[in-house]
């Protein structure tokens, strides 16, 4: 990776390259409105950009991508691609993704710059990091609140922690989509 563009990443500059792992752990809304469980592998990639001027503002980041198939199936279950930016003046790491399924989110937190674990939020109707749903998606599935845990681990793995909650129709308690994986590092950026 350039070094010019790593000393800006901030507490990204670790997850810049590509990343496999095949312990994921999905627990969502079955066809039925259920609960349904999947174990999946996933890929993503991590490319190094920026910088990125906004008057004053200076951003960092990295373009990504991720695919993800259940254990044994050959077609992928999901899919998105986006941003992880680093703001350094504000100390905020953005998370900027759009799912194919009609969903944009934009999640943020404070981080140091030497950060090996952070969390970042987004809530439906915020201003700054919120979310944004197709029809559909909001009247039968309602993203209310998205959060998520990075950890970057000293030997080559992360841990991500995603809890998406949902309000359903016909369900009083918020649904709490989660998916867990920890990846290991296949090649630098």
């Amino acid at each position: 990776m350039d070094d010019a563009i790593t000393k800006y990443l901030g507490p990204l500059a670790a997850l810049a390259g590509v990343w496999e792992g095949d312990t994921g752990d999905d627990v969502a809304p079955a066809d039925d409105r259920g609960v349904e469980t999947n174990r999946f592998r996933e890929r993503i990639r991590f490319e190094p950009m920026g910088p990125v001027n906004n008057h004053e503002q200076e951003l960092y980041g990295l373009r990504y991508s991720t695919v993800a198939w259940r254990l044994g199936e050959p077609n992928p279950f999901h899919e998105e691609a986006g941003y992880w930016l680093w703001d350094a003046h504000e100390r905020q790491v953005l998370r900027c993704f759009i799912v194919p399924r009609g969903v944009a989110v934009i999640a943020g937190g404070t981080v140091e710059p030497d950060a090996r674990a952070f969390r970042l939020v987004a809530e439906r109707g915020s201003p700054t990091y919120g979310i944004c749903s197709n029809r559909f998606l909001d009247r039968e599935f309602q993203t209310v609140r998205y959060e998520l845990d990075v950890t970057v681990s000293g030997d080559g793995r992360f841990s991500d922690d995603e809890d998406t909650q949902m309000k359903l129709p016909g369900r009083a308690e918020i649904f709490h989509h989660r998916d867990r994986n920890t990846l290991r590092r296949v090649s630098g950026a």
